[in-house]
């Protein structure tokens, strides 16, 4: 699979530890991320992230901001995208497994590099479960067409 990250200067230091995890685990990484901490905006990089999936040069995207928040919330709004923002390893599983999110939304600020490593694993590792849960996606997908 291939993921591409997309980071703010709030999430830089959760970059790196992510795409390790990432290689580790047979995955090609793409970083659209900034490589600075100086402020920029974490929408930016949500949008650069995002088009990559639904162009389908990545899988999955991971958005890293300070809090993970920003980054969920700029990338809702593109339709194609169901991101989640996730802070524990059952959520990050659940995301995939029954709303099969595409985009993962970590906080640098919020969790630190052992958990994020955790919740990455967790999402990368689980397959959507489809079944019932994709009467549920189709519906999130009619949403995003009114």
């Amino acid at each position: 699979m291939k993921y591409v990250i997309g980071n703010d200067h709030g999430g830089i230091d959760l970059y790196q530890p992510v795409k390790e995890v990432l290689e580790n685990l047979g995955h090609e990484v793409i970083h659209v991320g900034t490589d600075s901490r100086e402020s920029v905006d974490y929408s930016d990089y949500a949008s650069l992230a995002c088009e990559k999936v639904l162009n389908g040069k990545a899988d999955f995207a991971i958005l890293i901001c300070g809090t993970g928040l920003g980054m969920s919330m700029s990338a809702n709004k593109i339709d194609g995208i169901r991101a989640a923002a996730v802070s524990e390893c059952y959520s990050a599983k659940m995301s995939r497994a029954h709303n099969n999110a595409n985009c993962l939304c970590i906080g640098a600020r919020v969790i630190g590099n052992e958990t994020a490593k955790m919740i990455v694993s967790e999402f990368a590792s689980t397959e959507f479960e489809a079944g019932r849960h994709q009467r549920r996606i189709d519906k999130i997908t009619e949403l995003e067409k009114r």
